[in-house]
């Protein structure tokens, strides 16, 4: 069978309703667009959204920096992945931990507890959520960005200071571990926890 013929072939009219009709489109972080700061040091840019994407997934772009992290967690309903842009992290899922940096790719799987700590001076990553829809909660615990830089100084997450935010993002199916679970789950992570980022020249 020639591959290269058969991959050229026109489209059979009988599957023609199993195409999406879906929009194609293109975006990027810009200052044109709404971009969105969650409560804390963490400048989000959203690149598809739930509806862009008939709920398959959202993929959104992470401005952060150390001290911003969220507390550890577990999603009900999403797996997750990070691609790492700029800057260093480490990542703990369960027992697992992986150092990521730039070009590094890192699954997270729901059910999962997992956490990360931010070992540069920022971080830059692509984040995506399959299937989509907890974006919506992060827009609920978010304020409109000035600009697409990051502020002098780091503001903790709201999930460590406002009630409000545990309830919304919760309700989105994101449980944050309690203390001992984080001790039994994240092992890792609990010794590392209060490690100070990694010192840069």
């Amino acid at each position: 069978m020639n591959l290269h013929a058969a991959h050229l072939a026109p489209l059979d009219p009988r599957n023609m309703h199993s195409l999406s009709t879906l929009p194609a489109f293109m975006r990027a972080p810009s200052s044109e667009r709404p971009q969105w700061q969650l409560m804390g040091s963490t400048l989000i840019s959203y690149l598809a959204d739930s509806e862009d994407t008939n709920g398959a997934y959202c993929l959104l772009e992470a401005l952060s920096m150390p001290g911003s992290e969220p507390p550890p967690h577990v999603h009900s309903r999403e797996d997750e992945m990070f691609y790492i842009l700029e800057g260093e992290l480490d990542v703990f899922v369960g027992a697992n931990v992986f150092a990521a940096a730039a070009g590094g790719c890192v699954f997270l799987p729901r059910l999962k507890p997992h956490a990360f700590i931010i070992r540069s001076p920022s971080l830059r990553m692509l984040a995506l959520f399959t299937p989509g829809g907890i974006e919506e909660k992060f827009r609920s615990m978010s304020i409109p960005a000035r600009s697409l830089e990051l502020p002098n100084t780091a503001l903790p997450h709201p999930s460590t200071e406002h009630e409000d935010a545990v309830r919304s993002i919760g309700d989105g199916g994101v449980r944050f571990l309690a203390p001992d679970e984080i001790a039994r789950e994240l092992p890792a992570y609990h010794q590392a926890g209060s490690v100070t980022p990694r010192s840069h020249p």
